[in-house]
């Protein structure tokens, strides 16, 4: 049992990224549409790239959008619409047209035409109630269909414009009284009428509101069918309206097959495959060219949860209205990346991701070629993070870099600009102010994950700070030297291409270790004391080779980052205290080296190497006598030299061409640091 849990405990680094590598590929696969992917591209107004395309099996052809809406429309125009019908109305408006006309018409002079009158109203009524009144001016068109309801039962089906509104009742009235020469008693018949008619049909809401989503839903959603067998399209042939049609038919059908069959599981499993596979490449990559990061499953659980976040919200947007896919700052991936490890990483991250994406995108060819481009881009032009402008201008760049690649492929499609969408290009524009949220993301990344990017670099650089300030009452002499290794190193790692902004910093504070001991170091000597005078060679070379441990331990109280403290622990790698060393030696010749060297390790990164080359030729330089351009030449060609020998530099990544022009850039500093002129004769 022992044995198994020591073999677990091992390899559990390993064993976590096998697990991290399968939730994050089952997460991703989540999210993807469980559907078969149509293995035909094509586009409206374009050839056929592929060969004869013939139907795999029996499909029907579904109606584009515009067929069906134009059949909502109609169906909209022709749905019987229902009216609920009162019968009392009638009765009682009769009554009152009786009551209201007597009154109206008591004088004698009215005797003679009265009955007639009485009559000519009568008959009035009687049309208008056997077609119907309704309550209101409906915005129906007079030949719309309509079903009149009595006690849950259709009484009569008549068109809209049977019907009669009040608005409606005067000039049926001028009509009906026509032949009335007397103007008085035709004004009070029709003023009667204004008063007594009341409707008598009432627009049933509920049932016309069914009935026509009842024949909306009847509406058919396809139109033909295709045997299989028949030749869809030629190659070569132009794909028109009705071959689109039929094709976004079949992609369809095709999809809508495979989600409803028993191969679900194999897409499923071919998705799972192919994630896998893209992570796969991922954490090889890690491995074989950024060691350090991939033994580190903070920095590796990190990159994964970027990608699959990056995933996640397109997929959401996607989801929600693809209109908007643009709106994602996809480029904010290789912008994060690049902070906090560096551009080859982050663009590789983003290609990939783009590439998973590219199950999931309307226009997946469009969509990957713009995000791969913007992914340069950014990689290329995104430089010090740390200063604001350079971010805006950056992200103007890529704002710019993807409305002309959009315009390109829009007038490739179309062929024309008049459609062109200019709302398409305020997405990008959102894309890019939204890319702007990197700095804050990278400030709560650097606190969830404990990072350190660029920005964080530039406030430890700062000389006010409390760990510095600290350093430079204790220990000036020490200080002053790490400013001026700061100032070496930075120019090398400018030199070779290295993160000039990381070196600086690590050679402020790797000596932060002399403040345990100060005067025990020669640089913080003012008094011309030297306590080593007073100890024996192993106890000088334990305080001596203490101050990298000390270093660490002082390091580790105030915070600093992991990067950081990897300077303090590499500067010095593993090379001895020559100087005790030898003293020791010349009295005992038994002894051991390893008991005066540097427990290391040895500086396993470039700018680790540097600031290795750039610590050691400055501290030595104070030794230089009257020194000349060929002696210090000879002194920094020595002491880097006698470095490469005991191979301290064998586990970083730097070549022989890159330490020679770190000598060039440390025999010229240290000229301008000596004044050295050139004599000229007399």
């Amino acid at each position: 049992m022992s044995k198994l849990l020591n073999k677990w405990y091992k390899n559990h680094a390993l064993v976590y990224k096998i697990l991290l590598f399968a939730v994050t590929t089952s997460f991703i696969v989540y999210l993807f549409p469980k559907t078969g992917k149509f293995r035909y591209s094509f586009e409206k107004g374009k050839p056929w790239q592929s060969e004869n395309l013939y139907a795999p099996f029996d499909f029907a052809i579904k109606k584009n959008q515009a067929e069906i809406d134009a059949e909502k429309q109609e169906v909209s125009e022709n749905t019987p619409v229902f009216f609920d019908v009162d019968s009392n109305v009638k009765d009682e408006v009769v009554q009152n047209y009786t009551e209201r006309f007597n009154l109206i018409f008591n004088d004698s002079l009215f005797s003679k035409s009265k009955s007639s009158l009485f009559q000519i109203g009568q008959d009035l009524i009687d049309n208008l109630y056997d077609v119907g009144v309704t309550d209101s001016k409906y915005n129906f068109a007079d030949d719309r269909p309509v079903k009149i309801i009595e006690s849950n039962t259709i009484k009569k089906e008549v068109v809209y414009g049977a019907l009669f509104e009040r608005s409606e009742l005067k000039p049926k009235l001028n009509e009906a009284y026509n032949d009335i020469k007397n103007s008085q008693s035709k004004n009070r018949l029709i003023a009667l009428f204004f008063d007594i008619i009341k409707p008598n049909l009432f627009l049933n809401n509920r049932l016309t509101e069914s009935s026509l989503e009842e024949a909306i839903e009847n509406i058919a959603l396809t139109r033909g069918s295709v045997e299989k067998g028949t030749l869809i399209i030629s190659k070569g042939q132009v794909v028109e309206d009705e071959q689109y049609n039929v094709l976004n038919s079949l992609k369809s059908e095709f999809e809508s097959q495979v989600w409803n069959s028993t191969n679900y599981n194999l897409v499923v499993l071919a998705y799972t495959m192919l994630v896998a596979l893209a992570l796969l490449m991922l954490l090889l990559f890690l491995q074989k060219y950024r060691r350090e990061v991939f033994d580190n499953n903070t920095k590796v659980t990190f990159i994964f949860f970027n990608i699959a976040s990056v995933i996640f919200l397109t997929t959401v947007v996607i989801n929600f209205n693809s209109q908007y896919l643009y709106v994602v700052p996809l480029c904010i991936l290789p912008l994060v990346l690049k902070a906090f490890f560096d551009a080859r990483l982050g663009l590789f991250s983003h290609v990939l991701t783009v590439l998973l994406l590219g199950f999931i995108v309307p226009n997946s060819y469009e969509y990957m070629f713009l995000q791969i481009i913007a992914g340069i881009v950014t990689i290329l032009t995104v430089s010090e993070l740390y200063k604001r402008a350079n971010l805006f201008i950056s992200v103007g760049q890529i704002t710019l870099i993807y409305i002309i690649a959009y315009f390109a492929f829009f007038v490739i499609h179309e062929g024309q600009i008049s459609n062109l969408k200019l709302e398409t290009f305020g997405l990008f524009i959102l894309c890019g102010l939204a890319t702007l949220f990197v700095q804050p993301l990278i400030y709560i990344y650097e606190k969830l994950f404990g990072l350190v990017s660029d920005v964080s670099l530039l406030e430890l650089s700062d000389t006010n700070t409390k760990l510095l300030k600290e350093l430079s009452n204790k220990a000036p002499g020490t200080f002053h030297h790490s400013l001026n290794v700061a100032n070496l190193a930075e120019a090398s790692a400018n030199e070779i291409g290295a993160n000039a902004m990381l070196v600086r910093v690590g050679a402020l504070y790797h000596d932060i270790g002399k403040m345990k001991n100060p005067t025990y170091f020669t640089e913080n000597q003012s008094t011309g004391i030297n306590p080593h005078e007073e100890l024996s060679s192993r106890e000088s070379a334990t305080i001596i080779i203490d101050h990298v441990i000390n270093g660490v331990e002082i390091a580790k109280k105030y915070n600093l980052p992991d990067r950081v403290i990897d300077f303090i622990r590499t500067h010095h790698g593993t090379s001895a205290v020559y100087y005790f060393y030898r003293t020791e030696k010349a009295k005992n010749e038994d002894i051991d080296i390893k008991d005066f060297s540097y427990p290391g390790p040895k500086p396993f990164s470039k700018e680790t190497a540097i600031l290795m080359m750039c610590d050691s030729v400055e501290a030595a330089s104070k030794s230089l006598k009257e020194p000349t351009s060929s002696k210090i030449n000879d002194f920094v060609e020595n002491i880097v030299n006698k470095q490469l020998e005991t191979g301290q530099f064998l586990n970083a990544n730097i070549t022989f061409k890159e330490i020679q022009a770190i000598k060039k850039v440390l025999k010229l500093k240290l000229s301008n640091i000596y004044h050295l002129r050139i004599e000229y004769p007399e």
